[in-house]
């Protein structure tokens, strides 16, 4: 067989796991499908929003009963007819806090144990007992940012996928290319967002580039820098690094729950 064959297959090969990965991480993170009365919210959303992905539907303590539901990428609210739909957020007096932030990261949580983490270079800081996972644009500032703001970040181990948006930074994916075909990806990265020196090679040597944004399409991410934390809970923007620490502590938490509570289910 000659070796372009052989180039053929491999890549074919790998195009099918990649694909594999992303259909279950995107079924991992699908909820159960609604029914009875969130069923049928759910049915009268789809045929007035044809078009929509509806994900998740059900039935809230607020304003007696509303129903909240996943459209796309929005938590709304609507009625048992669908005839009236909220979009916004709903925040508690009391706590202060942005309940419908607090449910759509819930309902949107990651399978971490899912991800394609071969598409992802690693960093280790101290022990790296925590977990930490970026989607990042090396042209992005907000990225810069953040890695700035990570630099007393430590014992952690930063999984970051390369996710250039080409909309708004056209040049990204070179860039990206040639940083994850270096020797030493995690120096590259380092040394480019230093001081903007990239690795000298052509950037073909299978990246994960296109493969990296189909995940991201697939988990409804679309800015950078997004965070995923332990909990599998996703976070968007340059966060200080106070807040950082503050969300691997509640996700760790979180995390334990959620295995705990699928101990019990398992049994």
């Amino acid at each position: 067989m000659s070796t372009s064959s052989l180039a053929t297959l491999r890549h074919a090969a790998t195009a099918l796991a990649v694909g594999l990965a992303l259909a279950a991480t995107a079924a991992a993170a699908q909820p159960a499908a609604p029914t009875g009365e969130a069923g049928a919210v759910k049915k009268l959303l789809e045929q007035k929003f044809q078009g929509a992905e509806v994900t998740h539907v059900s039935k809230t303590g607020y304003f007696g009963g509303v129903y909240e539901a996943m459209l796309d990428d929005k938590l709304v609210y609507t009625d048992a007819k669908a005839q009236y739909v909220i979009v916004g957020s709903i925040y508690d007096t009391t706590s202060r806090q942005n309940l419908t932030e607090l449910r759509q990261r819930k309902i949107n949580r990651v399978a971490l144990d899912k991800l394609p983490m071969d598409l992802a270079f690693k960093r280790v800081k101290g022990d790296g007992s925590r977990k930490l996972i970026i989607f990042s644009d090396a042209d992005c500032p907000f990225c810069h940012r953040l890695e700035d703001e990570m630099h007393t970040l430590d014992n952690v181990t930063i999984y970051t996928f390369l996710f250039p948006i080409d909309q708004l930074h056209p040049d990204s994916a070179r860039k990206s290319k040639q940083i994850w075909c270096a020797p030493d990806k995690q120096k590259a990265w380092d040394d480019f967002f230093a001081n903007g020196t990239l690795p000298d090679n052509s950037g073909e040597c299978g990246d994960p580039v296109g493969r990296t944004q189909a995940l991201g399409a697939t988990l409804h991410i679309s800015a950078t820098p997004t965070l995923i934390f332990e909990d599998g809970s996703i976070v968007p923007g340059a966060l200080p690094v106070a807040q950082i620490e503050q969300e691997m502590a509640n996700a760790k938490v979180e995390a334990k729950k959620i295995a705990a509570s699928q101990g019990t289910q398992a049994r």
